[in-house]
């Protein structure tokens, strides 16, 4: 997908194919939001910005580390709803066949929803760069912070419910109550993309 154009994409994810969908969608969000703190960053070196160099050479890495890690959680989630329907297209004519082909949407699902659940883990670590970053950087481009953190909140929302739609079809109640906690974190992700965009406007606006 990292290599796709973003016309192309579009195209796909408009048209009647079950993947890429809404998860690999989260996933784009969160990497949009990566890349908008590494812009960010990178506009904030140099003599003006000596005093915050570790942090911002920090902040730098870890985005496009977190970037890369969204996109290839894109293609984890295609993948992994293609094998979602994959499993509900098997035979269950008999017993025996409605028991694997149960067996495989059950596992196929626990799949479908990891990805997505590492999203909000990655937004989540995405609104933290960027509360770090909004008050040493580059005041010139302290909109796009903002950007970043409305990326990152949808990136979690979006990742939220397409956890949850996986939920119910999970047999294993430790693996759902394990990826149901990580629904937990996006409440806080809301409020503090919120309080980031609040901050950017009210400075804008002086």
């Amino acid at each position: 997908m990292r290599d796709e154009k973003i016309g192309d994409f579009l195209d796909r994810l408009a048209s009647r194919a079950p993947a890429p969908g809404g998860g690999a969608s989260a996933a784009l969000h969160a990497a949009q939001a990566a890349a908008l703190v590494g812009m960010v960053a990178r506009y904030s070196t140099g003599e003006k910005y000596a005093e915050h160099q570790t942090a911002i050479g920090r902040i730098t890495a870890e985005s496009d580390e977190l970037r890369a890690h969204a996109l290839r959680l894109a293609d984890d989630d295609a993948a992994a709803f293609t094998a979602v329907t994959d499993a509900y297209r098997l035979p269950k004519a008999t017993e025996a066949e409605a028991s694997a082909r149960s067996a495989a949407i059950a596992g196929a699902l626990v799949g479908a929803a990891r990805p997505p659940a590492e999203v909000v883990a990655l937004a989540l670590a995405l609104v933290a760069l960027a509360e770090e970053l909004l008050p040493i950087g580059n005041r010139n481009v302290v909109t796009d912070v903002a950007a970043a953190a409305e990326a990152a909140r949808a990136a979690a929302t979006t990742a939220r419910v397409n956890v949850e739609v996986n939920l119910g079809g999970i047999g294993d109640q430790e693996v759902r109550a394990g990826l149901a906690a990580g629904l937990a974190a996006v409440d806080g992700i809301v409020a503090r993309a919120d309080q980031i965009t609040d901050t950017v406007r009210k400075e804008i606006a002086r």
